[in-house]
This record gives structure tokens, sequence and C-alpha cells, in this order.
């Protein structure tokens, strides 16, 4: 396809950008829905705050290990179709949830949960750049990015509410629910993609798996996208894991509820980012990146202030500012990933992604025991900087093709 005919072509409709945005809801519904009930797991299986935190780190696991195996073997396949197969991939397993009868079932079971959902985060970041025109990537990747916050809201808050007044059981019913009719409105919405190019038939594209992942690890644009990737989400979980401590202590004292109210903030993301997306597409990606982390290190800075409302405004600034970024490098890969793997690079994308979520949530803990939150904020300032020399550096392109 000609370069002129991407550009004039039409893109989908605002319902198709709608069925993209319920797609980061779905997928994000049930990721991190046992956080708000971890001490109701550990009181009902008898278990330690390490073997239910396994509910969690289960499913994030599952989405880090299938992810570039995932985006290999359905770099062939229609967008649409594994979209929606991947939707109720993560619900099977959602309700099954609910019959669980010892904490290792309910691990399995998310441990299953995390293996589909790169069957939608992955491909829909491809489905997007595949299907609008290139200057309205950004803004529907906002709105993706949005929708991902929401579900991650709306499961976390649901999920606890559920589960106090009525059971945990109830919980995962009704987000499995919750998750299949959504996977029937994206499945009806979303359209089906125009036809691609054929490609070749390849017998060996298992045996080839492992060159394509040297390919892609050799591209040093996709790498500086794979590093920023990595920093969104330790930014993110960093801060609202250990902050918890900073928070509950003098002169706060905030209460286990109190800190739980703390992800209201992400709704400031879910206004911000899709305004954000639109500025993105108008002065390109590195000056986006630029202004994202520069926001989300202020919010950091911000959370030093001995005042509780300067403390939430910084956490507000934190999580617009990693939403930000997360438009920008999803953006990227439309123009870095190479044209026969684009999934394969957007499912290596969300490995990094989940991989800094992992470390964020263990590496802290040793500037936690040197300075407390003080300490951990310079380190979690000195990533982002890191991420923002990585990205104006690694996402530079020549004339002919600079996207940003």
């Amino acid at each position: 396809m000609l370069a002129s005919e991407i550009q004039s072509r039409p893109g989908p409709s605002r319902l198709a950008a709608l069925a993209v945005a319920l797609c980061g809801v779905c997928a994000f519904l049930e990721l991190y829905c046992t956080q708000p009930m971890l001490p109701l797991l550990a009181h009902l299986f008898h278990a330690t705050k390490t073997g239910v935190g396994l509910t969690v780190s289960a499913a994030t696991l599952g989405v880090a290990l299938s992810a570039p195996i995932f985006g290999a073997l359905t770099e062939r396949l229609a967008r649409k179709r594994v979209i929606v197969a991947s939707l109720i991939g993560i619900t099977v397993p959602t309700l099954l949830a609910a019959t669980s009868t010892s904490l290792a079932q309910l691990v399995f079971w998310r441990f299953l949960q995390g293996i589909s959902i790169p069957g939608v985060i992955a491909v829909v970041v491809t489905y997007i750049g595949e299907e609008w025109p290139p200057e309205k990537v950004a803004p529907v990747m906002s709105f993706y990015v949005s929708g991902s916050a929401l579900g991650g809201f709306i499961g976390r808050v649901s999920a606890g509410m559920l589960a106090d007044w009525f059971n945990w059981r109830v919980s995962f019913l009704v987000l499995g629910a919750l998750a299949m009719a959504g996977a029937v409105a994206v499945a009806t919405w979303l359209p089906h993609g125009r036809k691609r190019p054929a490609p070749q038939p390849r017998a060996d594209t298992l045996a080839a798996f492992p060159e394509q992942m040297r390919t892609l690890l050799r591209n040093r644009r996709l790498v500086a996208t794979y590093a920023v990737g990595f920093n969104v989400l330790f930014s993110l979980v960093g801060v609202f894991t250990w902050i918890t401590f900073h928070l509950s202590a003098a002169p706060f004292n905030l209460s286990t509820t109190a800190l739980s109210s703390l992800f209201f903030v992400y709704l400031v993301g879910l206004v911000v980012t899709p305004a954000a997306g639109y500025l993105i597409a108008r002065v390109g990606l590195r000056t986006g990146i630029c202004g994202a982390i520069a926001c989300s290190i202020t919010g950091v800075l911000l959370t030093l202030a001995p005042s509780l409302p300067v403390v939430i405004a910084g956490l507000a600034m934190l999580s617009s500012g990693v939403f930000i970024s997360q438009t920008a490098a999803q953006s990227h890969l439309r123009v870095a990933a190479p044209a026969g793997a684009r999934v394969t690079a957007a499912g290596l994308y969300v490995t990094f992604y989940y991989l800094g979520g992992t470390a964020a949530g263990v590496v802290p803990g040793a500037f936690w025991a040197l300075g407390k939150w003080p300490a951990c904020v310079g380190f979690i300032v000195a990533m982002q900087l890191a991420a923002l020399t990585v990205a104006l550096i690694g996402w530079r392109t020549p004339k002919a093709t600079q996207a940003s």
C-alpha cells in the first residue's frame, strides 16, 4: 500500500474506537482484582502474605511469559479473531476461579488468566496501527490506554467492595460476567479489519522464533521502546506499592481503607491521557515522551511533601504521566516494528512492561532499607531519567522516516 493511500484512507468509526477502549477495560478488569482482597484471602486460606500475593504475581507472570510466544504464533491470524478469542480466554478462568477450594487452585486459575491477556494487549496495539491512518494512531491509542486504566481501577475497587458486601467468590463471578459482556460487545463493534498481504507459508515458524527475537532485540528503536515500557509499570507499581508504607506511618497514619482509595487518582489519567494523545500526534513522540516523563518525575517528587493533598496531587501527576508515556511508547511500536513481526514486537514489549512491574515490587525494598521513602523516590526518579535518556537517543530516526 502506497504512503499516500495510507494517509488518505478513512479510519474506522467511533464505535470501533469505543471497542478498542473496551478491549483495554476487559483485559485489565481482572488482572489486579485480588489486591484489595489479599488480607481476606490470607485469613480464609490460612496463608501467608507472600502466599496470597501469588494470586497477583501468578497473573502477571503468565502475561510476561506468554507475550512474546503469543505474538509470534498469532502473527498470521486475523487480528479481531485473536482479540475476541483471548477475551473469552480471560473470562473463563475468572469464572472458574470462583470454584477454587484451595489457594493453589486460585493461583492456577490466575496464571491461566495471565496467559490469555497478551492476545488482547499485544494484538490490539498492532490492530490500531494497521486500521487507523497514522495521524489518528496516537489519539486512538490513548483511548485504549485510558480503557486499560479504567479496567484496572474498576477491577480493584469493585472486587474489594463485592468481597466485603458478599464474598470473594461473588467478586470473580461478577467480574467474569462483565468481561464476557465486554467480549460480546467487542465481537459486535470491532471491524474485521482490512485484508493484509498473506505471509509466505512457513513450516518452521517455531524454529525461526529465536532468530526473530534476536533481530528485534538488535533493533535500536525497539530496545529503547522496551526500556520505556519497563519504566512505565516500574514507576507505577513502585510508587503505589511502597508509598503505602510511607502514608501508613506518621504524620499521615492512613488506614487500609484510605490507602485503597488512592487508586481514585487513576481517574485523572483517564481524562488527561486522551487529550495528551491528540497533543502527541501534533508535537511528535520524542517531545511527547519528554513531557510525559517530566510530569511523572514532578509527581514523584511531590510525594515527599508533608501535606496529604500535595501527595495526592503528586500521585495524580505520576499516574497521568505514566499513562501518557504508555501511549507514546505503544504508538512508537508502530513506527519501529518491522512489518512482518509487529505482533511479536508488541508481545516482547508486553514482556518488558510486566518485568518492570515485577522488579518494582522487590528492588525498591533495598532503597527503603537505606532511607525509607525519600530513598525510594530518588531511585524511581533516576530510573525515569534513564528511560528518558534512552528514548531520546533510541527514538531518533533518519529524516526520510522521521515520525517524531
